[in-house]
């Protein structure tokens, strides 16, 4: 009997973050801090919009470009927090989470062989969804001592005839990393000359802990080359409901439209309908969980100041980076004994590209008295190690 796998799937391996939340969920007593989930509700005033949508019957398809409510209430909302529009029309497209987003973007725009630059460490999908769409990936090395930032100089370097997309992972997961308006502006030129598409990931824009978020499309030149993916999980804690959406350039949205439309037909009605409360009258719910992701951002970097794990201060997203390097171990052995010992999950930084090695990532989207068990336990596991 021939194989029926295919060669191309059976070379991309699982997801490292999946791997130790399965294993956590078999542990009595364990708790997990691999998981990219906000421990708060979807708020009340949102869950009853969905709640309400189903009462009344609404449980049909929606267009395959998603509700054009929803779609004029993002228009809105780039507007209000970028001073960028789109056209809700053509230049749009509602997504399951913003993961389909990267990927059928990447399989709306890829050539075989195709070069896309991504920087790593970063979000675990978009070298996997490269491969898939036949595109050839192409690492660059964010550093510890540059802040884990994307240089200008870091693409001119590995940019090549055939490089046709970078993708902007920012604020950055697992890092915490951030770029600002002028950083974003040398790469936005070196875009321009080098003719680069982006696909900028923005998942995590409302969770920047000093000043604005600023993204590459405000930049002069750069919407007309950007792909922007945005979504509801992380913001507005709707993880389980599944949607998210980008707006780009009418021509690429209306590919990718089009692999939508075989493969999903459109995201949850329901969820849409929610959406579009979340983005109307969300923005203090917003702001109250992102105030207390920063009080727990600032207690877990003071406790792993404490443990003698170097951590560099995120700026964004709901993660630390720390350093395991002074205890000459791999980022797998690390975490794999602090879940034996320990009951504590916690995510290898290589699951975030070969350069997190000697890193972990730590998720402090979970309560405060959850956190301060889990440093408990981490506290004695380093101790056992010195």
């Amino acid at each position: 009997m021939r194989d029926p796998l295919s060669n191309t799937i059976k070379s991309i391996k699982p997801s490292g973050i999946r791997k130790f939340f399965d294993i956590v969920n078999t542990m009595e007593d364990a708790i997990s801090l691999g998981v990219g989930e906000p421990d708060f509700e979807t708020p009340y005033f949102i869950r009853d919009a969905g709640i309400y949508s189903l009462e009344k019957g609404k449980t049909f398809y929606t267009s395959n470009s998603g509700l054009m409510e929803l779609r004029e209430e993002i228009r809105n909302y780039l507007i209000r927090k970028l001073g960028v529009e789109y056209n809700p029309k053509s230049e749009m497209i509602i997504t399951v989470g913003g993961s389909e987003g990267i990927d059928i973007a990447l399989r709306a725009m890829l050539d075989i062989d195709d070069e896309v630059l991504i920087p790593q460490p970063s979000y675990v999908s978009y070298e996997p969804c490269t491969i898939l769409a036949g595109g050839s990936p192409v690492i660059i090395e964010l550093k510890a001592e540059d802040g884990f930032k994307l240089k200008a100089s870091q693409i001119l370097e590995k940019v090549t005839d055939k490089t046709k997309i970078l993708i902007l992972p920012f604020p950055n997961n697992p890092t915490g990393s951030i770029l600002n308006i002028d950083e974003l502006r040398e790469i936005a030129k070196v875009c321009i000359k080098k003719d680069l598409y982006v696909i900028s990931d923005e998942i995590y824009c409302e969770l920047t802990y000093e000043g604005e978020h600023a993204s590459i499309v405000q930049i002069e030149g750069m919407k007309e080359r950007t792909v922007l993916i945005n979504g509801f999980s992380k913001s507005y804690a709707m993880t389980g409901w599944r949607l998210g959406y980008a707006t780009g350039p009418k021509e690429i949205i209306a590919q990718m439209t089009k692999i939508h439309q075989y493969a999903i037909m459109c995201a949850p009605t329901t969820s849409q309908y929610a959406a579009i409360e979340a983005l109307a009258h969300g923005d203090a719910d917003v702001a109250r969980m992102r105030e207390s992701y920063n009080q727990r951002r600032r207690y877990l970097l003071h406790r792993f100041t404490q443990l003698g794990m170097t951590c560099f201060e995120p700026q964004g997203a709901f993660y630390v980076f720390p350093s395991i390097k002074r205890f000459n171990m791999s980022s797998e052995e690390f975490a794999t004994k602090l879940l034996e010992e320990q009951k504590i999950a916690i995510v290898p930084g290589t699951a975030f590209g070969e350069c997190g090695e000697g890193y972990v990532r730590v998720s402090y989207a979970y309560s405060m008295d959850r956190l301060k068990e889990a440093i408990s336990r981490i506290e004695k596991f380093v101790r056992s190690l010195s």
